[in-house]
């Protein structure tokens, strides 16, 4: 079972859920009418990181999920934490300042880069290996 990789997920999409009600609540905030995106450049920010997480989690979710099949449980809900918390370090960035969000994006990249190389290698060893 994959007990810590599901325990991830769900930090990750309440991660994701609270990014959305930021995003709702910056709409009252800066008044921007739903399906408006555009307006207050500090509620662009906002909706930025909401829908670059989106973008992202595309990505990362299905590495996280092989990453437990192919490599191993734990390993891949400690490298999803580190995910997260780049993505909070991206979050916390970006409503600083736009260009402040290098750090946060580079952390949570780089784990997506572990997981893809990780379930990558470990396929092809196996497939070499006659698994």
């Amino acid at each position: 079972m994959y007990y810590y990789t599901a325990l991830v997920t769900l930090a990750s999409v309440f991660f994701y859920s609270w990014l959305g009600l930021s995003v709702a609540k910056a709409r009252g905030q800066y008044r921007i009418a739903a399906p408006a995106t555009t307006g207050d450049p500090a509620f662009e920010c906002i909706y930025r990181i909401q829908m670059n997480t989106l973008e992202w989690m595309a990505i990362y979710l299905p590495c996280l999920w092989l990453f437990a099949y192919f490599v191993s449980d734990a390993g891949a809900a400690a490298i999803g934490l580190v995910w997260i918390v780049g993505r909070y370090l991206y979050k916390r960035g970006y409503e600083e300042a736009p260009q402040k969000r290098s750090l946060g994006f580079t952390v949570q990249g780089l784990a997506v880069v572990v997981l893809f190389l990780g379930v990558l290698i470990n396929i092809l060893a196996r497939l070499a290996l006659g698994d």
